[in-house]
């Protein structure tokens, strides 16, 4: 009796001090680790929901770029950070989806395992762009010019591995078209590149840059990835409108960190995302301006999003080639 009234006690001192710890989170700068360089849609969006926590939290919460490998970087550290809820990480479907499947156990962490999934934010589409002096008016066309000159076109994207990358992956694995990938560092060098004529093509997410470049007349929309068309782009058609059947890539953004963060703390951080989400607020409205299909989650439902990406994105992975390049 007195074993088992000492272990109530030790359940009920830890449930108390993880309220106390939600209750008192964040008195202290928060930091949101991305693994892109500035300019892209990650990193946009990253910003954008720092500016709501920030005003919501009433202390700092602060983005960090750490760019390189597939978004890998910025994930490790997170990764290997204290279990506090001071570090979380705009994880997506790079860095959740592509990364692990391409990576699998030579990573440095389990994705699933060592993660929480307090925030999910939302989806986003890749758009495939030309400059607008390009003959290829419409993705049909690029199409049919690149399947009569294999190797001749190529596409910029924001890094090997990349969802943007893996989309044109996955439409050449589809139509057997061949066009050759050019990779950058960023979305936003790409992006650069194509709007100044130094490469024919790129793809990117449609959040941020690509965005203002097609709305603006630099460059020209040839496709939008998702399923459906993007209420921001309405006039540009969808990969499978223009004889891709089947084609549906969309991308997606949410808050992160790790497991052993306690769980009232993730609690706390799902309910303020929720309800900065939530229909009519000032947050929502500035991600859909991003072209961000916002869609709050549990945590629950953000994990079992999270391994059904990893499953899709193995196959799409190996079948181009990618495994652990």
């Amino acid at each position: 009796m007195h074993a088992a009234l000492h272990a109530l006690a030790v359940v009920v001192a830890l449930a108390s001090s993880g309220a106390a710890h939600a209750q008192a989170y964040p008195n202290k700068p928060v930091r949101v680790m991305v693994g892109y360089v500035p300019g892209g849609g990650v990193d946009t969006t990253a910003r954008i929901v720092a500016a709501a926590l920030t005003e919501v939290w009433g202390t700092q919460v602060l983005v960090e770029n750490r760019p390189g490998a597939g978004g890998n970087i910025a994930t490790e550290v997170t990764a290997m950070a204290a279990p506090d809820g001071y570090t979380l990480v705009l994880c997506n479907i790079g860095s959740h989806g592509v990364t692990p499947a391409r990576f699998g156990k030579r990573l440095t962490y389990d994705p699933v395992g060592d993660f929480a999934f307090p925030a999910m934010i939302g989806g986003v589409p890749n758009i495939f762009m030309v400059h607008p002096s390009a003959p290829m008016k419409t993705l049909k066309q690029y199409i049919a010019y690149a399947r009569a000159n294999p190797g001749k076109l190529n596409f910029g994207s924001s890094g090997v591995g990349a969802s943007p990358h893996m989309s044109i992956e996955l439409l050449m694995s589809i139509t057997g078209i061949n066009i050759v990938h050019v990779p950058y560092k960023g979305a936003a060098a790409a992006l650069a590149d194509t709007i100044s004529g130094q490469i024919e093509s790129s793809v990117g997410n449609l959040a941020g840059g690509p965005l203002a470049a097609v709305r603006s007349g630099r460059l020209r929309g040839l496709g939008v990835t998702s399923a459906k068309r993007s209420a921001q782009l309405p006039d540009v058609p969808t990969f499978q409108e223009q004889g891709v059947p089947g084609y549906d890539v969309t991308g997606w953004y949410g808050l992160c960190t790790q497991s052993k963060v306690p769980q009232p703390i993730i609690a706390k951080i799902n309910a303020d995302m929720n309800k900065l989400l939530a229909g009519g607020t000032v947050l929502r409205k500035r991600l859909e301006e991003q072209a961000i299909d916002v869609s709050p989650a549990s945590p629950e439902e953000f994990a079992a999003h999270v391994k059904a990406e990893i499953a899709k994105w193995t196959k799409v992975v190996k079948d181009a080639g990618l495994v652990g390049e």
